[in-house]
């Protein structure tokens, strides 16, 4: 468990919202193309000269009533068709970072799907480097640090996922990692056990979507299987004991969504959602945004809400940041400058 320094024990509840919002901290669970705001839909939209089937921004935003996992990717999936160009995706990626800047997200590891655009014919290349260049200026220009994450639509097949490796080596350069994402049941890591073996030898890290609705053991899988580093979601794992005591000993990260895990009726109250018990228990958990222009916010507001209904206090916040710090794939001497930067905001707010 992450020891919890005494200052951080006695800042005041009443300025926990502040702190909340203040502390630098690390999102790692973030889909570029779930930030797509609907402002941002409509304007892609009139550039690209794409009909949508939504006559007005309020009117897509009503659409935002999800049941399940699989309704909001039937919105998120025609969202996306908007994004056409190299300079739409560094639009996009640049609007994300410059609200994370504000937001002092320190370092931000985007995920992004190239089979939701490739699909449409907008060549990899296009996607990569629009998103890679906003990366580049969010250090230079914001000292955010950002990197990015390709991740496998898992209703797709293993094949079509070797394809999309395969097409994005040109530009292995540019991005740190791959993922598993899209709809979860019915889709076990381990149908992409070969090419997740395959990423892992050419040195990317692996991270895989688990147990968000899907039982624990697809969490097992990701870990045994797909020897995931971090896994995204995993909220399922405290009904398995075993695999609990495993994530502890292990250190192996949850990437929470607690606003997704309300929209979507994971945690239909989050007064109801496992967060604090996750890091009571040991689990080194995070809190994130997943899709925040779909979700209802971005990863300040998840901080803001999840701690207001589950009654967390400043050491849980203390433990939440320095987790996302530890849990990022960041060199470790940028984590440990951005630790001291978490010290010195901690102490600004103790009387």
């Amino acid at each position: 468990m992450t020891t919890v320094p005494g200052f951080a024990r006695r800042i005041d509840a009443a300025r926990l919202p502040a702190l909340l919002s203040a502390m630098p901290k690390a999102e790692l669970h973030l889909h570029i193309e779930g930030s797509l705001e609907p402002e941002m839909i409509f304007a892609l939209a009139q550039r690209n000269g794409v009909s949508l089937p939504y006559p007005s921004v309020e009117a897509l935003r009503r659409a935002y009533a999800f049941t399940d996992l699989q309704s909001f990717l039937d919105i998120y999936y025609a969202g996306a068709s908007v994004l056409r160009t190299e300079q739409d995706f560094y639009d996009l990626a640049w609007a994300y970072l410059e609200k994370a800047a504000t937001e002092h997200v320190v370092r931000a590891e985007i995920f992004f799907d190239p089979q939701t655009h490739t699909e449409r014919g907008v060549p990899m290349g296009t996607v990569v480097k629009g998103l890679a260049r906003a990366c580049h200026d969010a250090r230079v220009r914001r000292g955010t640090s950002a990197a990015l994450i390709l991740c496998f639509l898992r209703h797709l097949s293993e094949q079509d996922a070797f394809a999309t490796l395969q097409a994005a080596m040109p530009y292995r350069h540019l991005f740190i990692g791959v993922g598993l994402d899209s709809s979860e049941v019915g889709h076990p890591p381990a149908k992409f056990a070969r090419v997740f073996a395959r990423a892992r030898a050419l040195g990317l890290h692996v991270v895989a979507h688990a147990g968000e609705e899907g039982p624990p053991a697809y969490i097992w899988q990701a870990l045994d299987v797909l020897k995931a580093e971090r896994i995204d979601h995993g909220v399922q794992a405290v009904h398995d004991p075993a695999l609990m005591q495993r994530l502890v000993a292990g250190r192996i990260p949850l990437t929470v969504c607690p606003l997704s895990n309300q929209k979507l009726c994971v945690f239909p109250d989050l007064r109801r959602h496992n967060l604090k018990a996750l890091l009571d228990a040991g689990v080194v958990a995070t809190v994130n945004s997943d899709d925040p222009a779909y979700f209802g916010g971005y990863v300040n507001a998840n901080y803001r809400q999840v701690f207001a209904a589950t009654g967390m206090d400043a050491g849980h916040a203390w433990q939440l940041a320095s987790n996302s710090l530890e849990a990022s794939f960041a060199p470790v001497s940028e984590k440990k400058r951005w630790m001291g930067q978490l010290v010195e905001c901690f102490e600004s707010f103790v009387k």
